[in-house]
C-alpha cells in the first residue's frame, strides 16, 4: 500500500509519515475505570472538566466515584460551552491554573474534551491567548513542553477529540471559528464507552455522525503526505500530514460503518448495535484525520458557525443560536466533492463506495456528482438542514463567509487542489440548497 501510485514523492516531497495515537480503551463499562487509569498516570489532584448537563447524569456519578474511589483529590469545572469561545477556554484556564492539578480527565463531547486540552495548555505554559492559536490568525508556537496527563471520556459519537491534537473554538473578536493544534494536546488516554451514546438525542447522533463521515472522506482526499514539502532538518511533521496509508485504514472502517448504521443510529436510540458502531467509527476517524487532517468543508464549516445569526437546532440548548458543528460541516461537503473531485477522482469514487453509492461503471469524471449525491441521500435520511440557506445564510452572505473561511490556511493548505477566496465565494454559492 505505501508504494501505490498515490504515494509516489514529488519533486522536495515528503518520503515519509508519522503516526501519533493516544492509547484507547473501548467497549461497555470501561468508563468505571477511569479512577484506576488515572492513579497509574501518576494524578494525585485530578481537574474534572464537563458542561452542567453531564454534570446531571448518571455518567458523572460514574466517573466520580471510580476517581475517589482510587484516593484521587477531584477539583471539577463544569462551565464548559458547547461551542467553546477564546473566553471559555480563557475561564477554563484560569480555574485550572488556580486549582494546580496534576492531570486531567475530560467527561462530555468534543467542546469539554478540546476545553481541557486548552485548560492543560494555558495553566501549564501561561501565555498570551493567541501566542498558540493557528497562524495566520495566532502566533502558531508549539507548546514549549510536554503537557500534564489527559484522559478523555467521550459522551457523544462524532468529534473524535480524544484522539487528537487539535482544540476548536470561536474567537469571539472575529466571529469564525479557529483552534490549537499540536502533538502535545493530544490526550494521554481515551475511555470510550458505547453506553454514553445510548441516550442521546437523534438530532446530536445526526450532527456528530456527520462530523465522522466528513472527517474520514477529506482525510482520504487530502492532499497525499508525498505532495506536501518535506520537514526541515530536526523539524517536525504537521498533524495535518495529508493523506497516507495509516490513515486510510481508520478512513476506509469509519465511512463503512457511516454509510451502514447512522441512519439506524439516528432512528433508534435502541439499536446499540448501529450507536455502539458510530461511536467506534468516531475514534476511527479521529486516529485518520489527526494523522492526516481535514480541508474544504471543514474549513468553510468554522466561517458557517461563526456567523451564525438566529439558528437554534432541536435537541440543542436554546440559550443562544448555534450551528452544531457536524451541521456546519456536512452542508457543504457536497459542493465541496464537486469541487475537488478532479484532484482524485478514483479516491472520491471510492468514498462513495464505501458509503454505500453504486459505483459500478462510474467514469472518473463522475466522481464528484456521484459522491455528492450520496451525501445528499444521507442527509435527507437523518433530517439535516438543506445546505447553508436552512441554518440562516443567503446569497448576500457569500462574500464574508468566504473571507472568514480563508483564514483557514492549516486546513484549506490540505486540500487535494488549490483554492482561493473566489473559489470559496462560489462554493458557498453551491452550499446554500441541495433540493
Amino acid at each position: 500500500m505505501v508504494c501505490c501510485h498515490h504515494y509516489v514523492p514529488s519533486v522536495g516531497g515528503d518520503r515519509a509519515f508519522t503516526v501519533d495515537a493516544s492509547r484507547i480503551t473501548f467497549g461497555r463499562g470501561c468508563l468505571a475505570e477511569v479512577g484506576e487509569r488515572a492513579a497509574a498516570l501518576g494524578i494525585r489532584r485530578v481537574a474534572l472538566i464537563t458542561d452542567p448537563r453531564i454534570r446531571a447524569l448518571p455518567l458523572m456519578t460514574t466517573v466520580l466515584t471510580s476517581l475517589r474511589g482510587a484516593g484521587l483529590d477531584v477539583v471539577i469545572f463544569d462551565e464548559v460551552e458547547v461551542e467553546p469561545t477564546d473566553r471559555s477556554f480563557t475561564a477554563a484556564a484560569r480555574f485550572a491554573a488556580s486549582a494546580r492539578p496534576d492531570g486531567y480527565v475530560s467527561l462530555g463531547g468534543g467542546s469539554v474534551i478540546d476545553t481541557a486540552k486548552a485548560a492543560n495548555l494555558y495553566a501549564t505554559y501561561p501565555a498570551d491567548f493567541l501566542t498558540y492559536v493557528n497562524a495566520p490568525i495566532g502566533g502558531g508556537q508549539p507548546p514549549p513542553g510536554p503537557l500534564r496527563p489527559h484522559i478523555a471520556c467521550p459522551t457523544t459519537s462524532g468529534t473524535g477529540a480524544e484522539v487528537t491534537g487539535i482544540a476548536i473554538f470561536d474567537l469571539l473578536s472575529l466571529a469564525a471559528k479557529t483552534g490549537i493544534a499540536s502533538p502535545a494536546l493530544r490526550p494521554s488516554e481515551a475511555l470510550i464507552d458505547p453506553e454514553c451514546a445510548d441516550t442521546l438525542p437523534p438530532q446530536v447522533v445526526a450532527a456528530s455522525g456527520l462530523d465522522v463521515l466528513a472527517h474520514a472522506l477529506e482525510s482520504y482526499t487530502a492532499r497525499p503526505y508525498s505532495r506536501r514539502p518535506a520537514p526541515e532538518p530536526g523539524g517536525g511533521r504537521p498533524l495535518s500530514q495529508g493523506a497516507n496509508p495509516w490513515s486510510d485504514i481508520g478512513c476506509r472502517e469509519a465511512l463503512t460503518r457511516a454509510g451502514a448504521l447512522l441512519p439506524r443510529a439516528v432512528a433508534s436510540a435502541d439499536d446499540r448495535e448501529a450507536r455502539e458502531g458510530m461511536m467506534w467509527a468516531a475514534t476511527l476517524a479521529g486516529i485518520a484525520f489527526g494523522n492526516a487532517g481535514v480541508h474544504i468543508p471543514h474549513g468553510m464549516s468554522y466561517a458557517i458557525a461563526g456567523q451564525v445569526r438566529d439558528y437554534r437546532p432541536a435537541g440543542y440548548p436554546d440559550h443562544a443560536p448555534m450551528v452544531p458543528h457536524g451541521v456546519a460541516v456536512i452542508v457543504n461537503a457536497p459542493a465541496a466533492v464537486r469541487f475537488t473531485a478532479h484532484a482524485s477522482p478514483q479516491r472520491h469514487l471510492q468514498v462513495a463506495t464505501w458509503l454505500g453509492a453504486d459505483t459500478r461503471g462510474a467514469a472518473p469524471e463522475d466522481a464528484g456528482e456521484i459522491l455528492a449525491a450520496r451525501l445528499i441521500e444521507l442527509m435527507r435520511a437523518v433530517d439535516i438542514p438543506n445546505g447553508a440557506s436552512g441554518v440562516g445564510y443567503h446569497e448576500d452572505d457569500c462574500p464574508s463567509l468566504a473571507s472568514a473561511a480563508i483564514l483557514q490556511q492549516r486546513l484549506l493548505q490540505n486540500a487535494p487542489c488549490p483554492v482561493h477566496e473566489a473559489d470559496l465565494r462560489q462554493l458557498f454559492h453551491d452550499s446554500l440548497r441541495y433540493w
